[in-house]
Order: structure tokens, then C-alpha cells, then sequence
């Protein structure tokens, strides 16, 4: 029987790295994260939903909370000093990782303000903030794959500071990011910096598509589209993996190669099976590739070091992701107009949950200054 462990390993010797999409002090202090590293996990995701739940669902942050004087310390000062004191720790847990891998792995992941998605200038001047203030080299600052964002992006990277973008759904999408990371390592290198110093992983969201698409398919109500329920997500990752491979393969990245440039790897997230009726671990076992990573949730990561089929998948049924995608335009249903949708949908999600994290920490502080 293979355990966990081999499974994360048998992974990486075919090229994908898991990285684990939670953190939370609990997590870090009672030493579970470092178990997961230990087991085989190779980085660390976060987002705003992620730090909303770990510190509304539990006591551990409010000796901090309340430690700060409510003079001095807006509720924003005090969230990100509960997030700078936890993504450094674990920074520091993974900075074996990102030694041993040649700084190919061992990442955490910060998010800049979800309400700054739409505003170049001041994502840029927070992620040089943040990335500043954890101070630590394996880092990567979020950046939604927003029009916005796209400079933003350009220009993190071109400071050498390493960027994951998120909430990217669409293959031009993609492209416009795949762009926008070769851009700054172009203006990086044009400055005379360390093309070896930055990294980034671009976040192609997967299982949300399949939620929104199927929906639609099944008000069309066919056989074609009784057969095209729950593949099409899988189908728009892999002709993204397609075209990564082809970018960065391409003449214009390989001088750029020369001089040190890393790969902007895929990244595959919204990797938890929301069907129920479908494999736990649907969108882990179809998208098993060189040169890739796939964040995974508590669930999903269980689900797969108990039963992951570990065999490369993501560059098989090439031609057939291409009919799928081809025949969902034919039947009217527009893809680049749902996922656009769902970029807009996932970053008002992640500005309710920062303004519900805002929130929380406010009525702690309130209530303790009410006693």
C-alpha cells in the first residue's frame, strides 16, 4: 500500500509540487505544518477567506489583538501584524524547502488588500510594502489577475519581488499574464538585476469553472451536454498547460533562461470537488504534470495522500479538450464571459471576507475596551 508520503514523492518526481492552501496559528504552532513539509508538502497558499476563518473560529490571536493600543493600531495595522507574525513563521518552516530545492519551492503565499484589485498604483505599492515587512525571501505577494493587476505584476516582478498571480480563469487571461511576468523579467533584466532572484506561480482556478459552466449546460439539457458535465475545467487546464508549455519553451523566454530566469510555473487551485457525486480528488489526479503545482485545502489534500492516483495526466486527451471547448462555443455558451465573471465573483468574495476579518477584529477590540 502506498502512504502519503510516497505519494507526495512519487509526485515530485514527475514535476508537481503540492503546496497547502491554509494557514492559521494553530496550524503552525502545534506543529502541524511542519508535519505536512516533513510529509512531502512543498509551499503554502493564503488568501483573505483563509485568515477570516482562523481568526474569527478561534482564541489564539486575541492576546495579540488585544495588545494593541487601539490608539495607536487601526483594525488593519493589527490584522496585518497577525499575518506578517504568521506568514514569517511559516517562512521560516519552509526556508529548508526553498534551500534544498534550489529556491524552486518552499513558498508562502500573501495576498495584497482585496480592495486594491482595481488599482495598479496602490497594488503595487503594497505588495513592495508587505513584501518588505515579512522581510523574507521566500515570499510570494498575491496579485489578482485583474486588468489592474497586470501592471502590477509587471513591475513587482521587475523589483525583484516574487509574485503568485491569482483568480485566473480564462486561457487569454493566462496569456495576458504569461505576458506581463516575461515584461518584468524583461525590465528587471534591462535594469541590470538578478534574474535569479524572483519567482512566481501563475493560480489557474479549476473546479469553480466546472460549477458555473455546468449550470448553464444543464438548462441546455441535451445529450451533448449531459456528456460535457463536469470536464470542462479540466479541459481549459490543460490547453492551459499547453500554452505555458509553448511560452516558455519560445525563443524570447530561452535568453531570458540564460541569464537565470525561472519558469512562471501553473499553479492549480480551487482544487476541492464540489460535486459530490464525483471523485474527492477529481481535479488533483486529471492534472498531473511536469514543472506544475497544485494548492490543495485540508480535504483534498487528505483525500489524496489516502487514494491519489499519482500518473501524468495533463498532457493526454489534448485533441478532445480542444472538441470540448470548441463544441461549448458552439452551443452558445460564452467562456471567456463566464470566467470573467468568475474573476469579479472571486475578488468580491475575497473583499467580503476581508471586511468580515476587519470586522472581527473590531468587535474583539470592542469588546474587551466594553469590560
Amino acid at each position: 500500500m502506498i502512504d502519503g508520503s510516497e505519494r507526495l514523492s512519487k509526485l515530485n518526481e514527475l514535476g508537481q509540487s503540492v503546496w497547502y492552501d491554509n494557514i492559521s496559528r494553530d496550524l503552525i504552532e502545534d506543529g502541524r505544518i511542519n508535519r505536512l513539509i516533513t510529509t512531502g508538502v512543498r509551499g503554502l497558499t493564503s488568501n483573505p477567506s483563509i485568515f477570516e476563518k482562523a481568526v474569527s473560529s478561534s482564541n489564539v490571536y486575541d492576546d495579540d489583538i488585544l495588545s494593541c493600543d487601539p490608539n495607536q493600531f487601526s483594525d488593519l495595522d493589527v490584522y496585518e501584524r497577525l499575518a506578517i507574525k504568521d506568514i514569517q513563521s511559516a517562512a521560516d518552516l519552509l526556508n529548508r524547502v526553498y534551500a534544498s530545492t534550489g529556491k524552486t519551492d518552499g513558498f508562502v503565499s500573501l495576498e495584497v488588500n482585496p480592495h486594491l484589485a482595481h488599482d495598479t498604483e496602490s497594488t503595487i505599492n503594497e505588495g513592495q510594502r508587505l513584501f518588505d515587512s515579512v522581510g523574507r525571501s521566500n515570499l510570494m505577494i498575491k496579485v489578482p489577475a485583474t486588468k489592474e493587476g497586470l501592471p502590477a505584476i509587471t513591475e513587482l516582478i521587475s523589483r525583484s519581488i516574487n509574485v503568485n498571480v491569482t483568480l485566473i480563469f480564462s486561457n487569454t487571461v493566462y496569456g495576458q499574464v504569461r505576458e506581463a511576468y516575461l515584461k518584468g523579467l524583461e525590465k528587471l533584466e534591462d535594469s541590470g538585476g538578478d534574474l535569479t532572484s524572483v519567482s512566481s506561480v501563475a493560480s489557474f482556478f479549476v473546479s469553480r469553472v466546472d460549477t458555473l459552466v455546468d449550470s448553464q449546460l444543464v438548462k441546455i439539457g441535451t445529450e451533448q451536454t449531459e456528456s460535457m458535465l463536469n470536464t470542462i475545467a479540466i479541459a481549459n487546464a490543460k490547453l492551459a498547460y499547453r500554452d505555458f508549455k509553448r511560452t516558455f519553451s519560445s525563443d524570447r523566454f530561452a535568453k531570458l533562461e540564460q541569464n537565470g530566469a525561472n519558469l512562471q510555473r501553473p499553479l492549480w487551485a480551487s482544487t476541492s470537488t464540489k460535486n459530490p457525486h464525483l471523485s474527492d480528488v477529481l481535479y488533483v489526479d486529471s492534472l498531473i504534470g511536469n514543472q506544475t503545482v497544485n494548492t490543495m485545502p485540508d480535504v483534498t489534500l487528505d483525500s489524496f495522500l489516502d487514494h491519489g492516483c499519482v500518473k501524468s495526466t495533463l498532457e493526454t486527451g489534448i485533441d478532445h479538450a480542444e472538441s470540448q471547448i470548441g463544441a461549448l462555443k458552439n452551443l452558445g455558451v460564452d467562456l471567456e464571459s463566464a470566467t470573467e465573471k468568475l474573476t469579479q465573483d472571486g475578488v468580491k468574495a475575497f473583499q467580503e471576507s476581508f471586511d468580515k476579518l476587519m470586522a472581527e477584529i473590531g468587535l474583539k477590540r470592542s469588546s474587551t475596551l466594553v469590560n
